[in-house]
């Protein structure tokens, strides 16, 4: 008699199995709640929050406790926090832990943003070898039984790279899975992502998943990424941007296959038919449920509002009804702004594909004084330290 058994999981991240080696990139302002309970709806995989300041976690900033609360349905509970100082680190990851707050914890290390890495913080913090190493250990410590990843950048620029050094010690300090932004921080969100990079880290750390993250748009470019680099999985950012129903096309492209009755109850098993009524429908099903998370329909009404031209790009809807979109103040309004939207109205195609978001330019990366001048921290760097936390969530 043949035992039936239960199929392995495409991704494991310490206790944590995922039937899709798929990871939706924390995004200020738009990974909330609201956001990943609507990707969820499309296809498998683990949702991060939005960054987390350590710092305002501790001292319990109401707005950064809105920001960790998960919704029942999120039965994956994944939070990313930003620190830079190791003790306050390890008592932010021992907070989530002591308090059942999730389920797993990123560390982010890959933020560009000039007002976090004139800080020290973010891409900037592995230049420093010494202080990596203390909040990844002291974090890693802090989190128990809890798996504890990481996600960083190369470096800060081509002449300043730290994504291997920092993969060593985050291997051997325990970590669960390493992710790479596959850019310096100099090249902020511009170019090409170096995908050579994930494949040269991919060799290197051998214990541990390693994920890659850039440049990708679609299905194709994450079944590209992983055959071309190796890595276990991929890392969603921007891609997903007004089209959540992207973790449903990798979740088919990249996913564990279920069972047949399991496939016939899934919502993953039918194609997405991205007709405009489709993209009106996921719209409105996203303002509904930041109203939900804001328990504010005027403020959930004007957060969907930055995510008008993500939604709609390429689709035959007029600027006027664009400008009127993103102006609406209610769900009744935006009701009868869809209903304008002739439905029927077929899949773009080019128009609709591509790069989403801001590429911006490369830049040269804002940075302590000196900071270049040495690999380890010093007393003159520790001091930028003490601003480094800043009372903000996201990046």
């Amino acid at each position: 008699m043949t035992v039936a058994t239960a199929p392995a999981p495409a991704l494991r991240i310490g206790p944590i199995e995922l039937d899709a080696p798929v990871v939706l990139a924390p995004m200020a302002g738009i990974t909330n709640t609201a956001f990943r309970r609507l990707c969820r709806e499309y296809g498998a995989g683990l949702y991060v929050s939005e960054m987390i300041t350590t710092r305002a976690l501790v001292e319990r900033n109401q707005t950064t406790m809105r920001l960790i609360r998960h919704h029942s349905s999120e039965t994956l509970r994944s939070i990313q926090l930003y620190g830079v100082d190791p003790r306050t680190v390890a008592d932010a990851v021992r907070m989530l832990v002591d308090e059942d707050r999730a389920d797993h914890i990123d560390m982010n290390f890959g933020c560009p943003v000039p007002k976090v890495t004139r800080k020290g913080g973010g891409a900037a913090l592995p230049w420093k070898l010494d202080l990596f190493r203390d909040i990844v250990t002291s974090a890693v410590r802090a989190a128990g039984p809890i798996p504890l990843t990481v996600k960083m950048r190369k470096g800060i620029d081509d002449d300043h790279l730290t994504y291997l050094d920092a993969a060593r010690i985050a291997e051997d300090a325990g970590v669960a899975a390493i992710a790479l932004h596959a850019r310096t921080a100099s090249q902020f969100y511009s170019g090409h992502a170096d995908w050579a990079a994930i494949a040269t880290l991919k060799e290197a750390v051998t214990s541990i998943p390693v994920l890659g993250n850039g440049d990708i748009w679609s299905a194709d470019d994450a079944q590209r990424m992983i055959a071309t680099t190796g890595a276990d999985g991929v890392v969603v950012g921007r891609g997903c941007l007004g089209r959540p129903w992207l973790f449903g096309d990798l979740t088919r492209a990249l996913g564990t296959p279920r069972p047949p009755r399991e496939r016939r109850e899934s919502k993953r098993a039918e194609p997405v038919d991205a007709t405009l009524g489709f993209v009106a429908r996921a719209f409105r099903r996203h303002a509904e449920l930041l109203v939900e998370f804001f328990e504010d329909e005027d403020r959930g009404c004007r957060d969907i509002r930055k995510h008008v031209s993500w939604y709609f790009k390429g689709y035959p809807v007029g600027g006027d009804l664009r400008a009127r979109l993103a102006t609406a103040s209610s769900l009744a309004e935006i009701d009868d702004l869809l209903g304008e939207l002739d439905g029927d109205a077929p899949y773009p195609g080019e128009s609709a594909e591509g790069q989403r978001g801001r590429a911006g330019t490369p830049k040269r990366t804002a940075l302590p004084e000196r900071w270049l001048d040495s690999r380890e921290i010093g007393a003159a760097a520790s001091a930028h330290l003490t601003e480094g936390e800043l009372d903000t969530s996201g990046g």
